[in-house]
């Protein structure tokens, strides 16, 4: 298998003349190495400092402290920074750090050039053992990553009622439908043009022209925990005749008994020693960053997992008749608050697919004994179809239908190719969109096009590749393709991708299996969660308020909205 392009973009003339001339000077510079390419240069000493020697092929260096991708950033400064420089300093060979490059390149290239060199230029290029694959995996993503950093982010923009975007084939403005949820996950119309919306604290909601409900009584109660809570809602294709409302959350382990609370401590036992103040280190699993909590005191989290449900609401507002669709062997339960999916999708036939991550732990993604990191596919009651993959695989969880998956939080049907793709949360980086087969294999805990520790390949025969994937990460949330006609620019052919970190908003054009083309249509109003196509043919998302930022955790609650788009005739008009 080999590395897909980056990106889709067919690069302007200028980007390509210049790729043209980068490329014969691209990357490491032969500085510090004879001929025959046999020593790797060290690092420019640091101030008051020695030297520093590039890691031994297949070794990650260590990076400042341990933090997550410092790594890369060490490897780089070993090998790459002498001549090249560094994010912040030019050197005397060409600036990698350049996202016009970037755009009109892609890995394969790059990562040829390490090899092979540039012998009319004096670069000779790298063996395996002097970089490995993943090492030169590792610097291509380290200046993918660099290189967005050094741009200006966008202004955050709170209120984006009435904005004009104006992007390659349409105009369109924001309306702001309701600004009163707290973290919106998922969306989804009722045949009467109402809209359902599943707030990750564990309310559902219903949007009727412009009028928020007051929750749905009587829902189940959510574990709220990080990414747990209320997931995802659909409703049934027929549901006209049968009411069914389908919900995915996260809940405690049934019958999970929480252990009791230590005693209280002995006032004699805590008090400091003769002569000092610090109090002795803890046992293990208590105190700051012990047992299975979060490092912040408290007590351990319940082990919890997603479950699948549907039922009625009736016209009192309430929740009713509730049964069970999917849940995992009590096991499987973890106490993790990461990962837990999810996203829904129906087919012709009347078959719910539904996506699980792995929980935190990417063995689990090629377990087919269990189903986490995995899409599934069931009938409208939950039971099993007979054509699934895995209904004859001895041991194996009978309901999945595809498998190595992280955590995978969009799914929509290709209209013109009834073709099912996906968006999924890489590790570092190595964010992924794929077309999903039936009983295939997409390779996370062997692969990765991400850095993520333990994994060392970005390909794998007998797994499939993404068809694109993004370093730096955008977190990929829900995503569909546009099959009405309020936006002609967009019909069919352009699947739309909401993205949580960077807040983007993003239009993909899909021709014969490949992205051709991409653009960000807006980053600058908040985590897209989710986007749906309404009856009346315009699109409609759930936004959140950025987190990850000026003291917000990363996976804070914080305020929503839903916004639709409306075509913006005169700016289209304009544009043409």
């Amino acid at each position: 298998m080999t590395m897909r392009r980056y990106v889709g973009l067919a690069a302007p003339l200028l980007i390509l003349s210049g790729v043209i001339f980068w490329s014969s000077e691209i990357f490491l510079a032969a500085r510090g190495r004879d001929l025959q390419g046999q020593t790797v240069p060290a690092a420019p000493a640091p101030a008051g400092g020695g030297a520093q020697a590039a890691p031994p092929a297949g070794q990650v260096p260590p990076g400042r402290g341990g933090g997550r991708g410092n790594a890369a950033a060490t490897l780089f400064t070993a090998t790459c920074s002498g001549c090249h420089g560094t994010p912040e300093l030019t050197g005397r060979a060409p600036f990698l750090f350049d996202q016009k490059w970037l755009d009109g390149t892609d890995d394969d290239k790059i990562a040829n050039t390490i090899r092979h060199g540039v012998p009319e230029k004096g670069m000779i290029g790298f063996t395996p053992e002097q970089l490995s694959d993943a090492q030169v995996f590792q610097l291509i993503a380290y200046i993918r990553t660099a290189t967005a950093n050094l741009k200006p982010k966008p202004t955050y923009v709170a209120d984006p009622d009435g904005q004009v975007i104006t992007s390659q084939k349409q105009a369109f403005k924001m309306e702001v439908l309701t600004r009163d949820l707290n973290t919106p996950f998922g969306l989804a119309f009722l045949p009467d043009g109402r809209l359902l919306i599943t707030e990750r604290n564990g309310t559902l909601r219903l949007l009727d022209k412009g009028k928020l409900s007051e929750p749905v009584a009587g829902t189940p109660k959510p574990h709220v925990q990080q990414d747990g809570g209320f997931l995802d809602v659909t409703v049934h294709p027929k549901f006209a005749r049968n009411g069914w409302i389908y919900l995915s959350y996260s809940e405690v382990q049934p019958g999970y008994v929480a252990p009791p609370p230590p005693p209280p401590a002995d006032p004699a036992a805590s008090a400091s020693p003769a002569g000092g103040n610090a109090a002795a280190a803890p046992a293990p699993g208590a105190g700051f960053g012990g047992g299975q909590g979060r490092g912040r005191g408290g007590p351990p989290q319940p082990p919890s997992n997603t479950v699948i449900v549907r039922g009625k609401i009736n016209k009192k507002n309430e929740w009713t008749e509730q049964q069970v669709i999917f849940r995992s062997p009590a096991e499987l339960y973890v106490s993790s608050g990461v990962h837990f999916g999810s996203r829904f999708t129906w087919d012709r036939e009347g078959h719910l697919f539904f996506t699980l991550g792995e929980r935190g732990t990417m063995q689990n993604a090629q377990d087919l004994k269990n189903g986490l990191g995995k899409i599934h596919r069931v009938n409208d009651d939950g039971s099993v179809p007979k054509d699934n993959p895995f209904v004859n695989t001895p041991g194996a969880d009978a309901t999945i239908w595809s498998y190595g998956h992280r955590n995978p939080e969009g799914l929509a049907w290709e209209p013109s190719t009834g073709r099912l793709w996906e968006s999924e949360h890489g590790p570092t980086g190595g964010d992924e969109i794929n077309i999903i087969e039936k009983g295939h294999n997409y390779g996370w805990g062997v692969a990765s096009k991400g850095i993520q520790g333990g994994i060392t390949k970005t390909s794998e025969p007998g797994m499939d590749d993404p068809i694109v994937y993004y370093t730096p990460a955008i977190a990929p949330a829900g995503i569909t393709f546009y099959t009405g006609s309020r936006y002609p620019g967009w019909k069919n052919s352009s699947l739309f991708v909401g993205g949580l970190v960077g807040q983007q908003f993003r239009r993909l054009e899909i021709s014969n299996d490949k992205v051709v083309n991409q653009e960000v249509l807006f980053a600058q109003f908040g985590r897209v969660r989710d986007v749906v196509q309404g009856p009346d043919g315009y699109l409609y998302l759930a936004l959140q308020t950025p987190t990850g930022g000026q003291g917000v955790p990363l996976s804070a609650a914080t305020p929503g909205m839903i916004v639709r788009l409306l075509p913006n005739a005169t700016a289209t008009a304009a544009k043409q």
